[in-house]
């Protein structure tokens, strides 16, 4: 049976995952409004969402709009759900939970963050969400955006990760969102609760807060300046780009099975320093710029997901190659230099604090 929302809530969508989706959403269905909640955090840009604020926001077709918000905050939370005509907010009928504090290496330095958003700000959703919906029952999808790194890590020749994979996290972020996607699962199981979990592998593309790999590396290359690569620079992951991703969770949102797991992946596997070098010859930068760090405390060998499953159940596959995706990433961020460029001093403290060991 197909689901087709009116109104979609999306935690976190001035993120870098978040607001790709509400780009993709709101110009591939024309009649969908879309709520973006978001505590702005240092990685949360509205200036991301800039262009669909022009064409969908109180100026263009109404169809999007900001809430300033912490997923924390019950309150806040349950008077989205339940709607406010003099604001001309609709009452939603799904949720996409991307809100999470979600870069590995800041998890190490400072955990208690990941557990309060991740972990108890689902609680929180879940929560407000049950209450509204035992007050007033309605058609209803939480999707739980999650990521591969809750099934921990991979030999070079294990096969990949499937939904069956025992979550075995190994670092204070990934077993957060494990944490997150049990107890989504628990209020499925227990409460009959209308939730899907998605998890997906390493997400690049535009809009990218410039501390992941990818940005990092290009908005330190086109400065010049060195590029910080963990241990032997061999570690393996799976790339996805962000608008696969976004298409993938509309086919979950619309055609998925409530109480399933789906994996997202792009079916592209590269060691860390083939994307580096790669991107250094897109560039035309030398690879001398490349400054090998201690590798990360627990740092997962490497990462792939089967996607049989989504694919087999709801026809999705990933359309964009890894070599036409990063030439496209690459090309947005020379042409963008003015959106990375107000971040930069965030990124850069925390590239100095997180590799290099600088001030």
């Amino acid at each position: 049976m197909t689901f087709s929302p009116s109104c979609v809530m999306v935690t976190g969508g001035a993120g870098f995952i978040g607001s790709n989706f509400i780009r993709w959403l709101l110009s591939h269905d024309l009649h969908v409004q879309v709520m973006n909640f978001d505590a702005l955090t240092y990685a949360g840009n509205v200036e991301s969402l800039a262009d669909v604020t022009a064409a969908h926001g109180p100026e263009g077709d109404k169809r999007y709009k900001f809430i300033r918000g912490d997923v924390c905050d019950l309150s806040a939370v349950t008077q989205i759900l339940r709607g406010n005509a003099s604001l001309g907010l609709d009452r939603p009928n799904c949720i996409v939970h991307m809100a999470a504090e979600s870069h590995v290496d800041r998890s190490i330095m400072g955990p208690s963050a990941f557990v309060d958003t991740n972990v108890r700000g689902t609680l929180t959703l879940l929560e407000a969400c049950r209450a509204e919906l035992k007050k007033q029952a309605r058609p209803f999808r939480f999707i739980q955006v999650s990521t591969d790194e809750v099934y921990g890590t991979l030999d070079t020749t294990d096969p990949a990760f499937t939904e069956a994979t025992p979550l075995a996290p190994n670092s204070p972020y990934s077993a957060s969102k494990a944490g997150a996607d049990l107890l989504v699962r628990s209020y499925v199981q227990t409460f009959d609760f209308p939730a899907i979990i998605t998890r997906c592998s390493n997400n690049y593309g535009p809009y990218q807060f410039p501390e992941k790999l990818i940005p990092l590396m290009i908005t330190r290359a086109l400065a010049d300046e060195p590029l910080p690569l963990y241990g032997d620079g061999l570690n393996i992951r799976d790339w996805l780009h962000v608008e696969d991703h976004a298409t993938a969770l509309w086919s979950v949102i619309t055609r998925g099975e409530i109480g399933e797991v789906y994996n997202i992946g792009g079916g592209t596997e590269h060691t860390n320093v083939d994307v580096v070098r790669a991107l250094l010859r897109a560039l035309n930068k030398p690879e001398s710029l490349v400054r090998y760090v201690d590798d990360r405390a627990g740092h997962d060998r490497r990462y792939a997901m089967n996607t049989d499953r989504i694919c087999r159940e709801l026809g999705w596959h990933a359309h964009h190659t890894f070599q036409d995706g990063l030439s496209g990433t690459v090309q947005w961020y020379v042409e963008n230099r003015p959106w990375w460029e107000r971040v930069l001093s965030e990124a850069y403290r925390a590239t100095n604090a997180l590799y290099l060991k600088g001030p």
